[in-house]
């Protein structure tokens, strides 16, 4: 993926929306990016910093591109918290001509068992959360209404190509150890008090150790992706 959108680019510069701790910023970098984050975060922006990202602390709406211009934006499992039209214009302003915009989201599908399991003690520790965490067979379904909704933001603002969705399957294998160590960093965990986050640890732990301990996770990465057919 990280090919593809530096290949349809004009050149070598991205911005990095929502860059977090610097994931996907030091894999364009490897690509031969040179890539500027925007982390409203600044903790995580100077984890970023650390790997020898460069960061700006800012929300993408209210940073000041001060005159500058890239080749691509991207947003890494980060423009669902962008506003979908502001966003695009934002990025319609700091484009070049022939520049891509492409936010990319992980889509993964749990094993059923695993999926089961979770669901059956969250909904347990709390009775009313607002999140529907019932599994499902289809979760790039689910995440089509995110997809849209992007690609209506982008619509909206014009000046782009007709957006398309580029998607990239791969697999990644978790032992009960590491798929633990990743759970309370979901949105859904992570305001959870301990007593209560470590029931669901213990009940979808025994569910990977009745898998015999490790599992195969299915992965979409799905990118909306248009290119700038004029200058801002």
């Amino acid at each position: 993926m990280v090919d593809r959108i530096v290949a349809a680019g004009p050149g070598p510069d991205v911005l990095d929306v929502g860059c977090g701790t610097g994931t996907a910023a030091r894999q364009f970098h490897a690509a031969g990016c040179k890539v500027l984050g925007v982390e409203p975060d600044a903790r995580m922006a100077d984890f970023a910093r650390r790997s020898g990202v460069e960061v700006e602390v800012a929300t993408f709406e209210a940073w000041d591109p001060a005159g500058r211009e890239f080749d691509a934006v991207i947003a890494g499992t980060a423009w669902h918290w962008v506003d979908p039209v502001a966003g695009a214009a934002k990025a319609a302003q700091v484009l070049r001509p022939g520049g891509r915009l492409a936010p990319f989201h992980h889509v993964f599908q749990l094993p059923s068992d695993v999926a089961d399991a979770f669901a059956t003690v969250y909904q347990r520790v709390v009775p009313d959360s607002p999140f529907n965490l019932q599994p499902t067979r289809q979760a790039l379904d689910a995440y089509q209404v995110l997809f849209t909704k992007i690609a209506d933001g982008i619509r909206e603002v014009g000046g782009f190509s007709d957006p398309e969705q580029w998607r990239f399957d791969w697999e990644q294998s978790y032992t009960r150890d590491a798929w633990l160590d990743q759970m309370p960093t979901h949105g859904s965990l992570t305001q959870l008090p301990s007593d209560k986050l470590a029931e669901v640890l213990e009940d979808v732990g025994a569910a990977i150790d009745a898998m015999g301990g490790s599992f195969t996770m299915p992965y979409a990465t799905v990118a909306v992706t248009a290119a700038r057919t004029e200058a801002a």
